[in-house]
């Protein structure tokens, strides 16, 4: 179930402000989705272009922080309407939306935005997912192919066994090869997966941001700046803080549940073309995932690119080749 809420929060009134002035369309609306709060931020250059949903990486991660980056990376304003959604219990949601998150909560949730997209719009959407976003596009577009024109499916989470294995491995040979005595001992600290508590999980991005796993060239200390500058500048201070709390609390819920998580088993089976769009330098996703995932998932069309120089956010690291994708993806079907 979803219906329009009838205003903005203040900081989303705020937030709309901040952007590209070229934009016709900049505008944030609350939706009531499934019993929880939602925001989308709608942006375009000019009326009367395609939809694209954004679905943000996670777990817990929001999105309308994001929204410059993306803009001045990817620029997808040009070709759509593009449609930022900070997901259920993420930014400035409530603590009863964050505690009740669940990876089929969220898929639902995800279905009734493209069903929503669909009847406002009057067409339907490119879906762009990334990571985690990516899983949860690939589960909601199986059951809508009336909402769905086509995935692009960036870096996604597809058996997290394999890419736990392909990570550990990752950090020990760096480990080895640097002969640094401080990674040394954040890998004691860090242990053997599966990590189903934030301080783990969240000590592993660190040493795969370090590292040139996450984003090419990009320390995580320079990342965290940036997300709490992007943060206070999207929701304001109670607002961050306020997101932050909300990540916290949806990692507990869904990372004992990821743990689990395998496409394989019973993979999805899509009415729609999908493109697979992975980074030559990410750790995260094993060369075996990268052969067998489009193949164990049935699709009229499946493509799939090995971008070079890129990590597990290719669209931040190669930005041009999966703006072309992407926009070759939606004039193609």
């Amino acid at each position: 179930m979803i219906t329009l809420a009838p205003r903005c929060f203040t900081s989303c009134q705020r937030q709309a402000k901040i952007g590209r002035s070229s934009l016709v369309i900049d505008k944030t609306v609350t939706l009531q989705i499934n019993g929880s709060s939602q925001q989308i931020r709608m942006c375009a250059e000019r009326d009367g272009l395609p939809p694209i949903l954004i679905v943000q990486a996670g777990p817990g991660f929001p999105l309308l922080h994001e929204v410059a980056k993306f803009q001045q990376r990817l620029n997808l304003e040009k070709d759509f309407q593009v449609h930022y959604w900070d997901q259920r219990g993420c930014g400035i949601a409530s603590r009863q939306d964050a505690n009740n998150v669940s990876l089929q909560q969220q898929v639902d949730d995800l279905r009734a935005v493209l069903q929503w997209l669909r009847n406002e719009t009057g067409q339907t959407s490119v879906v762009f997912g990334v990571s985690l976003g990516a899983t949860l596009a690939l589960q909601a577009a199986e059951h809508e192919h009336d909402t769905v024109k086509a995935l692009i499916a960036i870096s996604p989470d597809a058996h997290t066994a394999s890419s736990d294995a392909s990570v550990s491995s990752f950090l020990r040979t760096q480990s080895a090869l640097s002969k640094n005595r401080r990674l040394s001992a954040k890998l004691m600290k860090l242990g053997e997966p599966p990590y189903t508590d934030s301080a783990t999980f969240q000590l592993r991005a660190s040493l795969l941001t370090d590292l040139g796993g996450i984003e090419r060239d990009k320390k995580f200390s320079v990342l965290l700046r940036e997300t709490l500058f992007s943060l206070i500048r999207t929701y304001g201070f109670m607002g961050a803080a306020k997101a932050m709390r909300n990540m916290n609390l949806i990692q507990r819920k869904l990372l004992p549940q990821l743990v689990s998580l395998d496409l394989f088993i019973n993979p999805p089976r899509l009415a729609v073309p999908v493109h697979y769009v992975f980074g030559e330098q990410d750790p995260l996703v094993s060369a075996e995932i990268v052969k067998q995932l489009p193949v164990a998932i049935t699709a009229p069309e499946s493509t799939v690119m090995l971008v070079p120089d890129a990590c597990h956010m290719v669209h931040f690291d190669q930005p041009e080749k999966v703006r072309s994708i992407t926009v070759r993806a939606s004039n193609n079907v």
